[in-house]
């Protein structure tokens, strides 16, 4: 079943959980579809009144700050033995070159690395134990933290809101025209068959009078 067709079927309360526990555990670490799962929930949110994107957006982020802060919490107890354990349980996700692409990025860009990795499915899932591996202040990462899981999830989910809305308005117009211009196509094919009717007779006459 399509992911948006599946949160359809169940409550606002149960997609709000849903949504904010994916993007938590994605966050700790855990290789999982947040991004996928909150879009289909903002776009989901646009089409019906029960789904809240403001709420949706608040949960989203507080999963985000939430998983991303275990996450850290977790990197910074286990250390180094801790990714090698991850590449072994996930070698598509952390393998030695993903691991060493991500630890580049955090000793070039420090908290930023931390921010942008927000956008980033990669950088998404090792920003958390990564920054807690590599020792980063706790001040930095949860200001980084919490700045891009605002932004994140809470610009993720505004903009495919009202990306929605104005989709479903401009079907909805879509429909109206399309029924327009066929009416038109209709009529104005009529009339230029009748035309060509009317012109085609007076010139069949004479030959027949003359016959």
């Amino acid at each position: 079943m399509h992911v948006q067709e599946w949160l359809d079927t169940v409550p606002a309360a149960a997609v709000y959980a849903v949504v904010a526990l994916v993007i938590g555990l994605e966050s700790l670490g855990i290789p999982l579809p947040g991004e996928i799962i909150l879009v289909s929930a903002a776009l989901l949110s646009s089409q019906h009144g029960g789904i809240d994107p403001v709420v949706l957006g608040a949960c989203a982020s507080a999963g985000a700050v939430i998983g991303d802060s275990i996450g850290y919490a977790i990197g910074r107890k286990g250390g180094r033995p801790l990714l090698a354990w991850l590449g072994r349980k996930f070698p598509k996700h952390f393998s030695e070159g993903h691991v060493a692409t991500a630890e580049r990025s955090f000793q070039k860009w420090g908290m930023w690395a931390v921010f942008f990795g927000r956008f980033v499915a990669l950088l998404r899932i090792f920003a958390g134990p990564l920054a807690g591996v590599l020792r980063m202040p706790y001040w930095k990462f949860l200001i980084a933290n919490v700045l891009g899981g605002i932004v994140w999830a809470g610009g993720t989910t505004a903009v495919i809101y009202y990306v929605g809305v104005v989709a479903e308005d401009w079907l909805k117009r879509f429909s109206w025209l399309g029924l327009v211009v066929a009416v038109l196509i209709g009529i104005a094919s009529m009339l230029i068959v009748k035309r060509r009717a009317s012109r085609t007779q007076p010139e069949a006459e004479p030959v027949v009078a003359g016959e």
